[in-house]
C-alpha cells in the first residue's frame, strides 16, 4: 500500500470533495442543538450529495483562489482523505493583524480511518502554513474530542441568547442623532465591508472576511422561515456605523411563535450598538428575540434595566487555536500588562522547534522571544499557550488541571496579566 499526502490536481478535485463530510451527505457536526444557529432543533439539517456539476464548479473557484489550499491523503492512487487551509489575518492583542491559517473541511472516508491519515493531513497543512509565513492554525472543531490531539485547544467563545419582549427595557440614555433604516440585501452587501473592518480592528479574535462572504444576502425568502431583512444604523454624517439582519421564522407551536431571530448583527461604537438593539428589542408582534453566534461577555446585559432579562440558552467554543511557531507567534502580539517570563515547552512532536525554555519579554508595544538555558517559570503544554494567545482562557484554570506547572512564586499570575484581554476575544463568522 502506498501513502501520499499533497495537493490534489484539478483532475482529482471531484474525487477531493467527496471525501468531505459536506460534499457527500454526511453528517459534519456534532447533532447538537448549537449556539450558532438561532432555532430550537438541531443543527445542521441533514445534507444530500452534491451533484457532479456542482463539485466541478467549486473546483474552478476555488483552484483560483489564492488563499485556498488544500492537500489530500491518496491511498494507492485514490483519494480516501482531505483537508484545506484558508489564508486569513487574524486580530491579535494590540490590535495587530497576524497571518494565520484556517483548517475547514476535513474528512476522511470511513473505510480507511483508524490509519493515521488525518494526522498526516495536518502535518502536511503545518508544514505549508510555517512556508507561508503563518505562524498560527485555527479551525471550527466539529467534535471536540478530535483536534487536542494535534494541538489545538478553545480560544473563542460564542453564545447564544434569549429575551422575552416583556423583559427587554433598556436603561435610560442620550438621544440618538444618528438614524435607523430598513434596508434591502443590495444596501446590506455594500454596507457590510466597512461595519465588519471597523469592527475587526478592535476585536480581539476576529478575521479578514473572505471576498464572497457577503454575496449571498438576498431579499427571497427561503421556505417558511421568510426572507432576511435588513436594519442598518446612520451617524449624524450619515455614514454607516451599524448593521443587522433579521429573520421572522415562522412557528407550528405557540410557544414559539412570535421569535424575532437575530442572525447577524455588527455595530462600531455604543451609539449604534444600543439603538439597533433598541428597536430589535421591540418589534410589533413579536414576543422573543433570539440571538445567537454573539459574544460570551455581551454588553447588551448592562444595557437592560434587568439584567436577568438576558438568558444564555446555549454556549460553546467557537475558534480553536494551535500556535505553530511560538517565538513569532508571541512576537506578533502586544501585551498590556508588562512582564518577563520563562516558560517551558516539553513536548510538540508535530512543531518541534516549539519544544525548549523561551524567555519572554513584552509590553504594549510588542515582545522579544529567545531561547534560554536558564531556569524556567514555569511548564505548560502547547495546547494551553495556543488558548491563552488570543486574551481568552484562564491560566488558574489551566493549573488547577495540571495544563501549567509553575516552577517560580506567582508564575500563573504573571502569565495571566500579561496574556490577558479585555474584552475577551471574539469571532463573528467560522470557515
Amino acid at each position: 500500500m502506498t501513502t501520499e499526502v499533497r495537493r490534489p490536481t484539478r483532475a482529482e478535485m471531484a474525487d477531493y470533495y467527496r471525501a468531505l463530510p459536506y460534499a457527500n451527505g454526511l453528517p459534519m457536526w456534532e447533532p447538537a442543538p448549537a449556539a450558532w444557529h438561532g432555532g430550537p432543533e438541531p443543527w445542521p439539517p441533514p445534507r444530500v450529495p452534491a451533484p457532479a456539476e456542482q463539485l466541478e464548479q467549486w473546483a474552478d473557484t476555488d483552484l483560483a483562489d489564492d488563499g485556498f489550499h488544500p492537500v489530500a491523503a491518496i491511498v494507492d492512487g485514490k483519494v480516501v482523505g482531505g483537508s484545506a487551509m484558508l489564508s486569513f489575518d487574524i486580530t491579535v492583542p494590540g490590535h495587530r493583524q497576524l497571518p494565520m491559517g484556517g483548517v475547514t473541511a476535513t474528512g476522511v472516508i470511513a473505510t480507511y480511518r483508524r490509519r493515521g491519515l488525518l494526522r498526516k493531513l495536518m502535518q502536511a497543512m503545518f508544514d505549508e502554513a510555517l512556508d507561508r509565513g503563518e505562524p498560527l492554525a485555527t479551525l471550527s472543531a466539529s467534535e471536540g474530542s478530535i483536534y487536542g490531539r494535534f494541538g489545538y485547544s478553545p480560544a473563542t467563545m460564542r453564545a447564544r441568547w434569549e429575551i422575552r419582549r416583556g423583559e427587554a427595557q433598556l436603561r435610560p440614555a442620550a438621544d440618538d442623532r444618528g438614524s435607523l433604516e430598513l434596508a434591502d440585501a443590495a444596501a446590506a452587501r455594500v454596507a457590510w465591508p466597512a461595519v465588519h473592518a471597523a469592527v475587526r480592528a478592535e476585536r480581539i479574535g476576529e478575521l479578514t472576511p473572505r471576498p464572497d462572504r457577503w454575496d449571498g444576502l438576498t431579499d427571497t425568502a427561503s421556505g417558511t422561515d421568510g426572507p432576511l431583512r435588513y436594519l442598518i444604523h446612520r451617524d449624524q454624517q450619515g455614514a454607516v456605523d451599524g448593521i443587522a439582519h433579521y429573520r421572522l421564522p415562522w412557528s407550528p407551536t405557540a410557544e414559539r411563535a412570535g421569535t424575532l431571530v437575530v442572525e447577524a448583527f455588527e455595530a462600531t461604537n455604543p451609539t449604534a450598538y444600543r439603538a439597533l438593539w433598541s428597536l430589535l428589542l421591540d418589534f410589533d408582534l413579536t414576543q422573543l428575540v433570539v440571538a445567537h453566534s454573539r459574544p460570551r461577555d455581551e454588553p447588551l446585559r448592562w444595557l437592560l434595566a434587568n439584567p436577568r432579562a438576558l438568558r444564555v440558552t446555549r454556549q460553546s467554543d467557537n475558534l480553536w487555536a494551535r500556535i505553530l511557531d511560538v517565538p513569532r507567534a508571541l512576537e506578533g502580539r502586544a501585551y498590556e500588562t508588562p512582564g518577563e517570563l520563562t516558560f517551558t515547552i516539553e513536548d510538540d512532536p508535530m512543531c518541534p522547534a516549539n519544544v525548549g525554555t523561551w524567555h519572554l519579554v513584552a509590553d504594549e508595544s510588542g515582545a522579544d522571544v529567545e531561547r534560554t538555558d536558564g531556569q524556567a517559570d514555569l511548564a505548560l503544554d502547547i495546547q494551553a499557550l495556543s488558548t491563552l494567545f488570543l486574551g481568552g482562557g484562564s491560566a488558574h484554570d489551566f493549573a488547577y488541571a495540571g495544563r501549567i506547572r509553575p516552577v517560580t512564586d506567582d508564575a500563573v499570575g504573571k502569565l495571566a496579566r500579561m496574556f490577558r484581554t479585555d474584552p475577551e476575544p471574539h469571532n463573528s463568522f467560522a470557515f
